[in-house]
């Protein structure tokens, strides 16, 4: 019998997947939380096999919750269910570790299927979710084909700094600066620095860049002198 616990500010949605799971005879619900709060301690207490996690949640989100479950629970699977499809939350999701995304507006048979094969170390993912995840990997592919160089450059461009500013940062000219954007414009397929700000941002590729830069100064740092 699968165990399973629903995590959903929606009384009403906790109730029609309750039933529809009473209708199995391999699926039940151990207990239910209508936040991400009441799922740890629900999810401490009842040791159940699948959680079924909204994302939009007061208290604590489904993302937070996620992370936090899987951090204290890694053995229970978590599958996401929730209304829309957003490219961050996706990916969000599955970094958090959950196994699984799901929506709202799925056929019962898919959600009943999505529950089993998550048991089974499978991934349940709506078509729309996995189209994020192919395009998200498409975007990193692009990202990968910019050099180092051109990686800073996009990055303080995506803060705002105009062509001189980023130039004096980086100790190169105003014309190799310009000559940079153009190619990031071109491998990015974006046309201006609005855009190209804005796929930084859904990326995370700002905070990945100064996480690199930092890693780049402590391992030129020169090592420390001890006296005898």
């Amino acid at each position: 019998m699968i165990r399973v616990v629903i995590v959903d500010d929606h009384a009403l949605f906790r109730a029609g997947v309750a039933q529809l799971f009473a209708q199995t005879d391999d699926i039940v619900v151990v207990g239910e939380a209508a936040d991400g709060d009441e799922a740890l301690s629900a999810i401490a207490a009842l040791k159940p096999d699948v959680v079924l996690m909204d994302l939009s949640m007061p208290v604590m989100n489904g993302n937070v919750a996620t992370r936090r479950i899987h951090e204290l629970h890694p053995d229970v699977r978590i599958v996401v269910v929730t209304s829309y499809v957003d490219r961050v939350d996706v990916l969000d999701a599955l970094d958090a570790g959950a196994v699984g995304y799901l929506l709202k507006d799925a056929h019962p048979d898919e959600l009943l299927s999505g529950i089993r094969s998550a048991l089974v170390d499978g991934t349940p993912l709506a078509p729309r979710a996995a189209s994020e995840i192919v395009r998200a990997w498409r975007d990193s592919q692009e990202a990968g084909e910019l050099t180092v160089r051109e990686l800073d450059v996009l990055a303080l461009l995506a803060n705002g700094s105009p062509n001189k500013v980023i130039a004096q940062r980086l100790g190169i000219t105003e014309k190799t600066v310009k000559a940079h954007v153009t190619r990031i414009f071109q491998t990015l397929g974006v046309s201006d620095r609005t855009q190209a700000a804005l796929w930084v941002e859904r990326h995370g590729l700002g905070a990945r860049q100064r996480d690199r830069r930092e890693d780049q100064r402590f391992a030129e740092r020169p090592p420390e002198r001890h006296s005898s």
